[in-house]
């Protein structure tokens, strides 16, 4: 019998001076940057979030703690993969993942196909089981000023 359960993340963070951001794996060129202790890649932590969440294994603060200084400017994509290494450790596999990506800007359509891309080379899984959309607060709220991101996501796991 296949055991299946489900998580859900969000996180939130705000816009800082910088560059760039990194969303979902990608860099996309903005006129801001992220505040955060690691690449602030809010969308792969709000994942990182709902892949703990599906075994209740706590957050990825628990895992990941942003006073400890081995996590300074850290790539997301690696605690991803090491959350994926937990539940695999565990017997579980992941199903499909989706995100929903909420800020002003930048526009995340034109790079949804890469972040995609990079989501699914970091869990070894097909595009196809990566879902990535983005939408607007019509301007209200702390994301609709541009003062931050917030995304949220849900994850599929089972056991065979």
């Amino acid at each position: 019998m296949k055991r299946v359960r489900t998580g859900l993340g969000l996180d939130v963070h705000a816009f800082t001076a910088g560059d760039h951001v990194m969303l979902a794996g990608v860099r996309i060129p903005h006129h801001q940057g992220i505040a955060a202790h690691s690449d602030g890649d809010v969308a792969l932590h709000a994942l990182c979030d709902a892949l703990l969440g599906a075994l209740a294994l706590g957050d990825i603060g628990q895992h990941f703690p942003a006073d400890d200084e081995r996590w300074a400017g850290a790539d997301s994509r690696e605690l991803l993969r090491q959350v994926a290494a937990m539940l695999a450790g565990r017997g579980w596999r992941i199903g499909n993942v989706d995100l929903t990506i909420t800020c002003q800007t930048p526009r995340v359509a034109p790079h949804a196909g890469a972040m995609r891309q990079a989501i699914a080379g970091v869990l070894g899984l097909g595009t196809g089981d990566i879902s990535v959309k983005a939408t607007t607060t019509e301007q209200l709220g702390f994301c609709g000023r541009g003062e931050g991101i917030a995304v949220l996501a849900s994850a599929l796991i089972f056991q065979e």
